[in-house]
């Protein structure tokens, strides 16, 4: 790895740990507090050391990024310390791994058109009463169902193909309406971006993703120097939908074991719940707007 490859990782590192440090306060690690003049938000570098049980020494370099030969023992001891949870930890591990990679990187380059697998495309088409649809992970949508295109009709009213839930969230003016809690919503698809961008630094397409939304959003910019990661899995998410109006809706997300990067997201209403019915709706808006295009398509013919 050359020094101008190198540098970013080191960085990456030393932003992640210097960030995860100052959110863990001396009385949350266990630890005495003598006076009230301390000069740093959260834990020392020699106490983070002591908590991890190496030297102030090692823990310095290492969170310089000079990650080469640590042991995964030394890790966890720095997860302990820091109070990292699952997927901070899993966004630590990745970072060291790109770090230590040396000249075993992979080269640069822009990944090919990402596909759907036809069998996938049936399982996703078959799901006839639910939104469901294969994003990457760097929120891309592959491939919806008729009912989850009609659910994201906002996001597909942008020209740029693939449509991202990130670029809309941040840059289409109607994200703040179409959100019911667009400030959650909003820091979960950073977090994942950046959970992402400690997996696959060198992939063009985030990276170019990641410029275009801090050259034009300063509420990203803001999200993204906060280096927060997490699991983006399963909860509860509120839409407005101009058609339907409110909808509370559970969402999962399932990774697809056989096509790296990709996962399928399906959202599902409360049993004869309003968002049920609103969904059956929208389900019968989208049959209707089907069948109006293929109609069209017979008679361009």
């Amino acid at each position: 790895m050359s020094n101008a490859d190198e540098a970013p990782a080191r960085q990456a590192i030393r932003e992640f740990l210097t960030s995860r440090r100052a959110k863990v306060g001396p009385r949350e690690a266990g630890l005495p507090v003598y006076g009230a003049n301390r000069r740093v938000s959260g834990l020392r570098r020699e106490e983070v050391a002591m908590l991890a049980g190496i030297s102030a020494e090692y823990y310095t370099r290492l969170e310089r990024g000079n990650v080469r030969g640590v042991s995964e023992e030394v890790l966890d001891g720095i997860v302990r310390a820091l109070h990292l949870d699952d997927a901070e930890r899993e966004h630590l591990f990745d970072l060291v791994r790109v770090a230590s990679a040396g000249a075993a990187r992979p080269v640069r380059r822009s990944p090919a058109a990402e596909r759907v697998r036809p069998s996938v495309k049936r399982i996703v088409d078959a799901m006839a009463t639910i939104p469901a649809f294969v994003r990457n992970r760097r929120l891309d949508v592959l491939h919806a169902n008729p009912l989850a295109e009609a659910l994201y009709s906002e996001l597909y009213r942008s020209p740029i193909r693939p449509v991202n839930s990130v670029r809309f969230a941040f840059l289409d003016p109607r994200a703040k309406q179409f959100y019911g809690d667009w400030e959650t919503s909003a820091h979960d698809m950073v977090a994942a971006l950046r959970s992402e961008a400690g997996r696959s630094p060198f992939d063009r397409s985030l990276t170019d993703l990641i410029g275009e939304l801090s050259t034009r959003s300063e509420e990203f910019r803001v999200l993204w120097a906060g280096h927060d990661v997490r699991f983006h899995r399963s909860g509860v998410k509120t839409l407005h939908h101009p058609l339907v109006g409110d909808l509370t809706l559970a969402y999962e997300v399932l990774q697809l074991p056989g096509d790296s990067g990709q996962e399928l997201v399906t959202y599902s209403a409360e049993p004869g719940s309003q968002t049920e019915r609103s969904l059956a709706e929208l389900a019968g808006w989208a049959s209707t707007r089907d069948r109006f295009a293929a109609l069209g398509a017979v008679d361009d013919r």
